[in-house]
Order: C-alpha cells, then structure tokens, then sequence
C-alpha cells in the first residue's frame, strides 16, 4: 500500500495554523494500585491536533479500539475509532504510525494531552464528525470481492487504507482526494459499481452474508408465491399432460416464467459473476438450471428455482435476526426528551437537536434520551440495555446516566454530557458493528477453504459430464445430469454462511449482557484461556477507598499536614488521592512544580517546600523509614489498608491510612473462574500485606504485591509461559503495559469511560467481575455451535456428493440439501442470541 508522505503527516489536521511534528506529552498515566501518576509519555510517531474535531482528518493508524484493532479514523464518534484512544494506549498507539488527536484538552498541569480525564469532558469534545468516502458496493458480497478490491486499489498512490464492511457492502476509502477518485475508477474498471453514502447511513445498508450472494435484494413474496405455483404446473403438465409438442412447448413456457419470476436477479448477478471469472452461487445456480433447461428437464429446472429463491428469502430473513440483533438497541432511546429553557419553562425537544450541557429531565416510567450527569433528584435507573445489570441502580446528584435506561421511579432532572449520536449506547451500537466487520479465525479459514472447494467440484462436474460418456460408456445425458447436480453441491452457501452468523449472534448476545467483545477473534480465542490476572483496585474490590485514619508526626502541625497532603492529593485523580482529598477538611494550596513519580506517588512544591505524598515503597527508596515508623505501617498493611505518607526533604510529616472493601461479587466471581479451569492471580502494585489479605477473602490463592507497570508486564509473560493463554483484566488505561501484553485484556467499568472502552480488547460494561467468566463461557459455546455447523454443512455435502455421483439425487433435493443445510445453520448459530442461565 501506498505510504503516506512525511509532509502529509505533519499536515494531517486541516485547519490548524501549525501542526507540530515534535513529540507530544501523552495523557498522564495513572497507576491505581501503586499511588501514582505516571509522567507523560513521549510517543515516537508524530502527533497533531485539529483546530477543532470536526476538522480532523482521516489519517493512517490515528485511532485504535482496541491493542490488537488498529481503526484509521480520527475524530469519529466511536469507540472504535476515538482520537484518544491513540495518545492514551499504548498497546493502540503501539500499532498506529501516526498518531492524531480530534481535539486538545488542558490536563491540570497545562500540558495538551489528548486523553480528557473525565467520561463527560472526553465526549464533549467529540462531536459527530461524518466519516468520507464511504461507498456502497451492492455486488461486493465477501471476501473474493474484497481481495480483487484490494489488488485495483492498494498499489495507488496517495491511499492510506482500505476499511471493508462486507455485511453492509460498504467500503471506506481514507486517501487523497486524488487517490480516492483514482480508487472509484480502479473499483468501477474491477467490474464493480461504488456509490457514495453518508457515514450513518453505511451502517444501515441492507445485510449481506460473504457466500457471494445477497440477502438484501430479491424477488417478492408475491413473485415467488407465483413462480412456485407455476413450476408445480410445469411438473404436472410433464407427468400428466399429452406428449405432443404443443403441451411441452406450453410447458416450457410455463417453466421458463417461471424461472424469469424466481431468477431474475440470479442470473443477473451470475452473469457478473462469469464475466469477472467468479464461480459464486448465482454463477453455478444460472449455469445448472439453464444446462437443466436445454437437456429437457425444464420442470425440475423450474422447480430448482423457484425453491432457491424461496429458501434464500428465508435465509435471509433468519440471518437478519442476526445482523440486526444489536440494532434493536437503537429504539430503546427516545427520539425525543423534554428540555429546560432559559427562562425556565420545560420543551419538548428532538433528541439530535439538543446540545451539550442542556439541562433535561425524565419523568418516572420513561427512558433516558440522552448520556447525562444528574442534577436533581434521586431516583432508580434501570441500566440492562446498557451494562446488563439485572437490578436497578440509584441514581442521585453527580451520578451518570445512560440514553436507552429506564427511570424507574421520582423524577430526574440532569445535564446533557454527549450528542445522541456519541451516547454510551449509540457506541456500543458502532463498535460491534465494527466487530461484525471484522472476521474472525474460523471464518477466514472457511473461506479460504470455500475458494478451493467451489472451483474444484467445478473441475470435477466438468469430468463427471465429459469422462464417463468417453471412457465409461455412460449415456451423455445422465453424465451431464449428473454434473449439473454436483454444479448444485458445489455451492459452498452452508459452510461459509455458518461461521459468520454464529459469530454475529455471539457478537451480540453478549453486548445484550453488557460484554463488548471488539471481534470475533477475541470471541474465539476467549475460550482457550488458562489464567487471568485481576488488578486490585477497581477490579476485586470496590475501587472507592475511604480515609479510615490519619497520624500526624507532631499534634501541633496536624492542621498544616493535612492541608499540605490534600493539596498534592487535589493534583491527582488515584482513587487513593481522591479519598484522601475527600476525607480531609479545608482549603488547598496551590502546588508548584507537580510531578508524578510512577509506581510511588507524587511530589510538589506547597509554600516554598518539596514535599511527597507517596506509598510505602517511596519512602523506604527516600531512606526515610525507622522501625518505628515500620512497625506501625505493618500493623496498618496487616489489616488490609493501603498506607500513603507525607514527608519533607527530611522526615514523614504524616501517615494516611485508606481502606478499600471487596466487591460482593468478586467471592464468587473467582469461583466460577476457578471451575471453568482458569487461574485466577492478583497483579497489585499495592503492598504485599494488603494485597494478601484481600487475595484470602477473594479466594485467590496466587497474589503478587509491590508491583510497578513493567512488574506486571513481565508477570504477564511469566504466566503466559507456565499456564497458556492469558488476559489481564484492569481498568484500561492504568494496566495498558499488561493489557497489551496479554492475549486479551478485560477493561472494567465501561459505561462510565471512554478510555476503558478503547483500550481494551472486551469491556465490561459494569463492574461485574463475573461477566469474565461469563464472556469465556460465550466463548465455548460459540466455538461448539462453529464446529456443529461446520459438521453439518460438510456432512450433508459429502453425503449428496456420493449420490450424485453414484447414486440418484436429482437436483432439486440437491437445492433442499444446500438449502436446507443453510438454514439449519443459521437456526443453530441464531441459538446463541437466547438467554443461557449458567
């Protein structure tokens, strides 16, 4: 592919007067378990930033949705394709050779870093930005298409990349204005027939199943209603009426409307397929009926017809179940939502017309429209379309709130944190649309697979209607009868239509239990899993600490301690930091030269003094630690807090004790890890003391403490060599180094952060330790209903192979056998979507 040019790089951001080409301070890092947040990061590639979002444009490698899915769209309204996720995570940022920010946001440090601390603030500086060069090619229906796109396209100067969505039909082209028109000829020279849509709309298309033949568009219900009485007309008029040639020439017409009726858009596609050198389904149905008609069995040609065309409507309507599964989300938020006016008064408002920051309200029984913060009021939020909670979760002033929830009782009144096209639920929607996008193992190799099979029984229908009649002495009529049925069989529909709709339902009924798998790769390669390392805080326990005691080093500075330790504590968003901010009374000061000592704390200068607020680790490296001091932090540590301390260039001024309380489902969570044969180990950077208790009450017997980033990193390897497969589960951006470092990585809390949502490879939507579990048994059962449907499709082949050839299978038990085994295909995949109580 085409490269694109240094110059290009440093210019990708239009609208900006400069565009710096210098290394750029990525978003502050914090590490949860150690009291820490790291200091910026300098990414080697080039970084830019738009004058505004909506001027950023397309760039190779901006974004990422996950560490091992490069996306290449800057400022789209997704998590799959979010500007930060380039400039916060690594294992994204890793693969992205040029990095490119939608918008700067000031951290409190002054530095532009491109990750936005807060869910609200992230999503208000991303605003619809409509995806270019998006087009809908009807006659691109899988992957043969795909590579023949390729091979126009790629070699053209000036394309940045190809982004295909086979379901959809549709094709994003990010290039030059010259290289893209340059690419519409190529494609239009290909044989195909590009036609430009909007960005929303290409998620909408008609769904299309990669077997080479369409879902979409058909005949009606009422041309097949008639195409099939009239082939049963023509069967009975070859059985019953008078052998003369006006009865036969009246049932040939009668057979040949049909088939018009039935096959119009098969042969019209078929033909395609032939002039491009394509052996697709409509290609060998168009040649096997028309070589039926001419040798005289033009009843049995009708029927074949008729009955494709019935059992691909059904097809289709049983695979749209799948494509669309996750669709029906869509409805579950209101197009509309009452608004609060300047002068006070409540307006009913369309939902895309509100802006940010809007105050609205929702009334009991109602759905929420849009994402918000609330306000006023307290009230239940029943959240399952979002993070498949079960149980309604209270919902009170400063909480979130999420479009396509129901407020179950009081009223709510909150402010508006993103546009309803950038709403938590509208980018679940997009990125498992992404993910269906995207094939998974199984589904390439079937195809790979299907590429051979179809030309080679091809080859073999051409022997079998040639060879025998010469060498066999068979009559020419039956061998090529014979061929035409194997041309019938030759059609790989079942096989290659079974992985894609099983994937697509796995895809979904896992999103409709709030787990964002961002492929069917991670969907496939969840069940293989040995070991999974779980972080601390966050994860295990709650992640909301509390300050549950405080120790001056002299009673007389106690007030000037814990001003001085709530002061660096405010420059931090460590939970550990936060609660001690939280705990502690009175104002702040202001905090000069403010750094981040990672996996230790952090340090700053209050009133003309250096100081640290730090973990036990730091203070020991300070050479500021005495038995006394050691005494009493152990005794601290052996009930299970996290200890933090303030001191000076001299002595520790004080010692803040925070206690954070297991999550009620992590017991359990653990246990139900520990029986699908996982090993569950604690991956902490706090101290081993704390870490070990919290492991006994978890039921984990493997816990490792006083962890910094790279620590984990190297644990990760470390497992992956002694158990196999290996994820890591954290909260997204403080476990990046281990997130990508592990096979998958799990990120907790979605629904609350945009960055969990992008550096992750799945995402739990709530904090449910136990939808891991969850999501590795998804895993088994997709892979199971994989193997059954492959079984099936090959067996039923392999079955009227041997008939065909030695036997006395005609053509249209050819068609029911290829039907049929398609759609029992997709009635097996489909199973997935149904609710499994485990």
């Amino acid at each position: 592919m085409a490269k694109l040019p240094d110059d290009d790089r440093q210019s990708c951001c239009a609208g900006t007067s400069t565009c710096s080409t210098a290394p750029t301070r990525q978003a502050p890092v914090t590490d949860l378990d150690t009291q820490a947040v790291g200091p910026a990061v300098e990414p080697k590639a080039s970084s830019c930033c738009a004058a505004t979002p909506a001027k950023a444009v397309v760039g190779t490698g901006c974004a990422a949705s996950s560490a091992k899915q490069a996306v290449d769209t800057c400022g789209a309204p997704s998590p799959a394709a979010k500007a930060e996720s380039a400039c916060c995570a690594p294992k994204a940022s890793a693969k992205a050779e040029d990095t490119c920010c939608a918008s700067a946001v000031t951290d409190t440090m002054g530095d532009s870093c491109c990750a936005p601390p807060s869910f609200s603030a992230a999503k208000d500086a991303q605003p619809e930005v409509v995806a270019p060069n998006t087009f809908r090619i009807s006659t691109m229906d899988c992957a043969v298409e795909e590579s023949e796109i390729r091979r126009a396209v790629e070699p053209i100067d000036g394309i940045r990349g190809l982004h295909f969505r086979l379901a959809q039909r549709n094709l994003r082209i990010d290039g030059t204005d010259a290289a893209v028109e340059a690419a519409l000829v190529a494609i239009r020279k290909a044989g195909f027939a590009p036609e430009p849509v909007a960005a929303r709309a290409a998620t909408a298309a008609g769904a299309t199943d990669d077997h080479g033949h369409d879902h979409a568009e058909g005949p009606s219900y009422v041309r097949l209603a008639a195409a099939l009485g009239l082939a049963i007309v023509a069967e009975g008029m070859a059985y019953f009426a008078p052998d003369t040639m006006v009865w036969k020439g009246l049932g040939m017409a009668v057979a040949a409307v049909a088939i018009w009726l039935a096959g119009i858009e098969t042969y019209t596609k078929g033909l395609i397929a032939l002039r491009r050198g394509k052996l697709n389904i409509n290609a060998l149905m168009s040649v096997a009926v028309t070589g039926a008609f001419l040798i005289g069995q033009w009843p049995e040609a009708a029927m074949v017809m008729a009955l494709y065309a019935i059992a691909e409507l059904i097809e289709a309507r049983a695979v749209d179940r799948a494509r669309n599964a996750i669709k029906g989300l869509v409805d579950l938020a209101p197009d509309e939502a009452d608004i609060q006016q300047a002068d006070g008064r409540w307006q009913r408002m369309k939902a895309t017309d509100i802006a940010l920051n809007a105050i609205a309200r929702v009334k009991p029984g109602e759905r929420v429209a849009l994402d918000g913060r609330v306000t006023k009021g307290n009230s239940s939020i029943d959240q399952s379309p979002v993070t498949g909670e079960s149980i309604p979760v209270d919902k009170e002033p400063g909480d979130l709130v999420f479009a396509g929830t129901i407020n179950q009782n009081g009223e709510l009144e909150f402010q508006v944190t993103a546009a309803a096209s950038n709403s938590t639920l509208a980018r679940i929607i997009h990125a498992v649309e992404e993910a269906q996008g995207t094939r998974a193992p199984t589904q390439r190799f079937v195809d790979r697979f299907a590429a051979i099979y179809t030309p080679a029984v091809f080859a073999l229908a051409l022997a079998v209607a040639v060879l025998p009649p010469l060498l066999l002495d068979w009559a020419w009529m039956t061998a090529i009868y014979k061929a035409l049925v194997l041309l019938v069989i030759a059609c790989p529909c079942a096989l290659v239509i079974s992985t894609p709709v099983t994937v697509v339902s796995g895809l979904a009924a896992a999103a409709r239990r709030g787990i964002l798998i961002k492929g069917g790769t991670y969907l496939e390669e969840a069940r293989h899993l040995k070991a999974i390392a779980l972080d601390k805080t966050g994860t295990l326990t709650e992640g909301k600490p509390k300050l549950v005691a405080f120790t001056p080093s002299s009673p007389s500075s106690e007030a000037q301690t814990k001003r001085w330790a709530k002061s660096l504590a405010s420059r931090s968003d460590h939970p550990v930091s936060q609660s001690i901010m939280a705990g502690l009374d009175g104002a702040v000061a202001d905090v000069d030269a403010f750094q981040a000592l990672l996996g230790r704390g952090v340090e700053g200068v209050i009133e003309g003094k250096r100081m640290v607020l730090g973990n036990h680790r730091l203070i020991k490296e300070r050479k500021q630690s005495d038995a006394r001091l050691e005494a009493e932090l152990a005794g601290h540590e052996a009930q299970g807090r996290t200890v933090t301390l303030l001191a000076d260039e001299d002595s520790v001024l004080g010692i803040f004790a925070v206690a954070d309380t297991i999550k009620a489902s992590s017991i359990d969570a653990v246990k139900r890890l520990q029986k699908l044969g996982v090993v569950p180990v604690m991956l902490t950077g706090d101290n081993v003391a704390t870490a070990q208790a919290v492991g006994r009450e978890a039921g984990i017997a493997e816990v490792r403490g006083g962890l910094l980033p790279e620590d984990k990193l190297a644990a990760i390897k470390e497992l992956r060599e002694r158990h196999g497969a290996t994820a890591m589960t954290g909260d997204g951006i403080n476990d990046a180094p281990a997130l990508a470092q592990a096979d998958i990585g799990f990120a907790m809390g979605g629904a609350g952060t945009d960055t969990a949502m992008e550096a992750a490879d799945v995402v739990i939507m709530n904090d449910d330790l136990g939808r891991i579990a969850e999501t590795i048994r998804l895993s088994r059962r997709t892979h199971s209903v994989l193997m059954q449907n492959i079984t099936l499709a090959l067996g039923i082949k392999a079955v009227f192979f041997v008939l065909a050839v030695f036997g006395s299978a005609t053509m249209w038990m050819a068609v029911f056998a290829d039907m049929g085994a398609s759609l029992l295909v997709v009635g097996n995949g489909l199973r997935l979507l149904r609710k499994h109580e485990d």
